[in-house]
């Protein structure tokens, strides 16, 4: 046996604390290796859930439809499709089903035997569904209060006389009151085992109405991975205190009126831009900036409030575009290039366009990309609002220690946006500390640098997540350029055009999809390309599958802005299917008239045999676990921690 180094022995005491004996490490290697030979857990892969909370609770929790199929073959014969479905709902939504069914629960025994009834059925699911998962990982989704008793409960057909005993123990919860939080737990772990893992491949807000609710969903589900989006890094750079993020934020906030979500979710007050509209915009007509949908606050506040944040945004553009020359991007600095003298605009084509709305009443000519006195004042109170949120920065500190730029699953390589690439599919590059990158390497890079923002806030950092949401080589946004002032201010609407990189040709091209797989060290046959970022046009007929076979796009439009449907891309161990949502109403509509999200589902890959732990990234984890501990027993048998 060659001698430990310090370092490994230093190692090797350390794991010694949780693995004391020979014994205690063999018994361990045994669970691992037996574990290798289960199914692979199923793993759900949502992408571009754009603020959309209610809808995403409800897919996540009838696991993307899976559930409901699963209550039919196990109950069939012994319930009708009423009973089916109220059980369901009891999982879905086990307080609110309560709430909706109490009138018939007035009597206490009915109450109790409903309960017991009912805990019995989704023991049966549970039962079925830890099959599946070693004990110690079903344990793991026990409240540690409840692991005891339910711990006996999963178990209970192998003791004598098991339903009296879930008797017993319903009537004690009955006299305490507390049969709901039983009800509670035992379907949250049924909807946890449904899903080994959730993957939110980008785009957690904007557009829909709460990001501060998807997160916080998020942050309660015990296996959650995210793959960032161009709209997560724009809510991560505002939350570190970064002036042009809070403008962008902010502007799109006020488009789609979703102000509930700064202000009801993360207290940031409003007041600030709303005096500032007072003082310099009070007489505006702001006919641009209409907001979509209705709300509470005056249509006419809310256009004006909106123009006074873009115009800010658009100075703070022309700022970031002078301070990173190596961007190459002074002709998108239109603000500080327009003409007040003729009211027109240069863009990059040559032409001069007439602007749409030449009030801008901020606007220094001497110098176009200040800060009025009003707006700088504006944003310091706005920006000290994001730093000191607790709320926002918890959720933004989940999504940079869940989150990477791409994940590999079972051969599926899933990342937003794209690589961005030629038009004959060569790797363009991106500077980042210095370093000109592309592929793999830009994307760990960039996984470095979203972290280091995250401590440090240093200024070029959060620079880079900006252009991380709108730069042309970003490849969490691949196009051309953000058409924003064109949309506001041109009249003509092939200046809105917004250009994808060929990345979103190239797909569609076999060879091309194995180049990028090989590139990520993915099975370039077998594997494929998850994509979400490019909402996939259902209704135009478009196939989220691309004519390679070897690429997806995931983006169905999950936001009502967007179309209202989304997918899940769901890796099952025999398949991997792709199932297409609807509207979500609401939860009442749900618990009272069975509104189920039914999707329709198609089948990507088909496996002979069931996928294995074995053949995953996670069964390279535990392999790498074995070895080690195969280490300290040999550490322990030569008596090499003593030493």
């Amino acid at each position: 046996m060659t001698e430990l180094s310090r370092h490994d022995r230093v190692f090797l005491a350390e794991l010694s604390h949780l693995y004391p004996t020979v014994d205690a490490a063999a018994t361990t290697i045994a669970s691992l290796e037996a574990s290798l030979d289960r199914p692979k857990p199923t793993v759900h892969v949502i992408s571009d859930i754009h603020g959309e909370a209610k809808k995403l609770k409800h897919v996540v929790n009838n696991a993307s439809g899976s559930l409901r199929p699963l209550v039919e073959r196990l109950f069939y014969t012994s319930l009708d499709e009423a009973d089916r479905r109220e059980l369901l709902n009891l999982i879905y939504y086990p307080r609110e089903t309560f709430e909706f069914i109490a009138p018939r629960m007035q009597v206490p025994e009915v109450r109790r035997e409903y309960v017991q009834r009912r805990l019995e059925q989704m023991l049966v699911i549970l039962r079925h569904l830890a099959a599946h998962y070693p004990l110690g990982h079903t344990e793991q989704l026990i409240p540690r209060e409840y692991r005891e008793l339910l711990r006996e409960l999963l178990f209970l057909p192998r003791l004598e006389g098991g339903s009296p005993h879930l008797g017993a123990v319903v009537r004690q919860f009955h006299v305490l009151g507390k049969e709901l939080d039983l009800v509670r737990v035992v379907a949250r772990m049924v909807r946890n085992l449904l899903i080994g893992e959730l993957i939110v491949a980008g785009d957690c807000g904007d557009r829909g109405p709460r990001i501060d609710q998807v997160i916080e969903f998020l942050m309660r589900q015990p296996n959650v991975s995210i793959v960032w989006g161009n709209h997560d890094m724009s809510w991560l750079a505002a939350c570190l205190g970064h002036e042009l993020s809070i403008a962008t934020v902010l502007r799109v906030s006020l488009r789609y009126r979703r102000l509930s979500q700064l202000e009801e979710g993360y207290g940031i007050p409003m007041v600030p831009l709303e005096r500032l509209v007072r003082d310099c915009y009070a007489d505006d007509p702001a006919v641009r900036f209409s907001c979509k949908g209705a709300g509470l606050r005056d249509p006419q506040l809310m256009a004006r409030m909106q123009k006074a944040i873009a115009i800010i945004q658009f100075k703070l553009e022309g700022q970031f575009i002078k301070r990173n020359p190596h961007l190459n991007l002074e002709q998108r600095d239109l603000l500080g290039r327009m003409s007040l003298k003729n009211g027109t605009v240069p863009l990059e084509d040559g032409k001069e366009y007439p602007l749409l709305d030449t009030h801008f009443p901020t606007v220094n000519p001497a110098d176009p990309l200040a800060l009025s006195p009003e707006e700088a004042s504006c944003m310091a109170r706005l920006r000290s609002s994001f730093l000191h949120s607790p709320i926002l920065w918890e959720q933004m500190k989940f999504l940079v220690r869940r989150g990477r730029m791409h994940l590999v699953r079972d051969r599926h390589l899933i990342f937003h946006g794209c690589l961005p690439v030629t038009p004959t599919g060569e790797y363009q590059t991106l500077r980042v500390d210095g370093e000109e990158l592309a592929g793999k390497r830009l994307f760990e890079k960039l996984n470095d640098v979203v972290s280091r923002a995250l401590l440090g806030k240093a200024p070029e950092d959060l620079d880079l997540l900006w252009y991380l949401w709108g730069g042309p080589l970003s490849p969490l946004f691949g196009k051309d350029k953000m058409a924003t002032f064109e949309t506001y201010f041109i009249a003509d609407e092939h200046t809105h055009k917004e250009t994808k990189n060929p990345y979103f040709s190239l797909i569609h091209e076999k060879e091309f999809c194995r180049k990028i797989l090989r590139e990520f060290d993915v099975d370039d046959v077998e594997g494929l390309i998850v994509n979400g970022h490019v909402p996939v046009k259902i209704a135009a007929g478009e196939s989220p599958l691309k004519k390679s076979g070897m690429a997806v796009t995931i983006d169905g439009a999950f936001s009502e802005a967007y179309g209202d449907k989304g997918y899940t891309l769901i890796l099952e161990p025999r398949q991997t299917l792709l199932a297409l949502h609807h509207h979500f109403e609401s939860v009442e509509e749900a618990i009272q008239s069975g509104a189920d999200i039914i999707p329709s589902v198609q089948i990507l890959r088909e496996y002979a045999e069931p996928r294995r732990v074995a053949v995953t990234e996670q069964g390279e984890q535990i392999r790498g676990r074995v070895e080690v501990l195969r280490q300290l027993i040999d550490a322990y048998n030569g008596n090499d921690l003593n030493r």
